[in-house]
Order: C-alpha cells, then structure tokens, then sequence
C-alpha cells in the first residue's frame, strides 16, 4: 500500500494479483476516486460473512439461493466511553427452517473477518529502515 500520488489522499491497495484504489469522501478533503479504508473494512466483513453462509450450505446441501449481507457503522455510548459499531443484516434467500436459520447465524458469527475484529487485535507497528 502506498500513495499513488494521484490525489491528496489516493492509495494503491496491492491485495495479491490484485490492484486497487482507496481514497477519503470530498467532505474530509479526498476525491472520491475509491473507496475509502473503512468501506473496505465493512467490505471484508460483508464479504468474508457471505462466503462462509455459502461454503456452509453448500457442505451441508441446504436449499440456499441467494445471501445478502449490509452493513452499518456508528458510534455508541458503552462502557463509559464511544465505541464503533457495526450492524450486519443478513438476508437469506431459500426455503430455510427456523433452527438452520439461527444455525446460519451461528456460522456467520464465525466467518475469520467477524472473528478478527470482535476480538482484541494485536498490531504491531514499526517504520522500514
């Protein structure tokens, strides 16, 4: 990752073979050329939650036509202080019993990305010599 000099605040996003743009909205002085960080961040959950529901009811041979997944960001009062929050909504398309329903939602809270980021990380951070 790294500045691509096209605008104020534009990133190339190298994610594997991939190449990517990442900016901030006009409003906090980017130009709205990509996504800003944190889209990404609530892509990769979005994401990360469909393709787990749909790899679970593929093994499992269950009716599932189609996953959507939106997601919401503010900030709340908890524990004495403002904390993120994300709400995740997710449609399930398909003829699905009540109990694989609320299984689904069991899977869906174990997707790698929701369990990266409802638990505390550990960032190590340091500059390049």
């Amino acid at each position: 990752m790294q500045e691509n000099g096209q605008g104020r605040y534009q990133q190339e996003v190298l994610a594997g073979q991939h190449r990517l743009l990442a900016d901030e909205p006009v409003s906090v002085g980017g130009a709205d050329a990509g996504p800003a960080p944190f889209d990404y961040l609530m892509a990769a959950l979005g994401a990360c939650t469909s393709m787990t529901l749909r790899m679970y009811a593929e093994r499992k041979g269950l009716p599932l036509r189609g996953i959507s997944v939106g997601l919401t960001h503010d900030r709340i009062d908890a524990d004495g202080g403002k904390r993120d929050r994300i709400v995740r909504t997710i449609t399930l398309d398909g003829d699905l019993a009540p109990e694989v329903r609320a299984r689904m939602l069991e899977i869906a809270n174990r997707c790698p990305v929701h369990r990266a980021l409802s638990h505390p990380l550990v960032i190590a951070t340091r500059l390049a010599d």
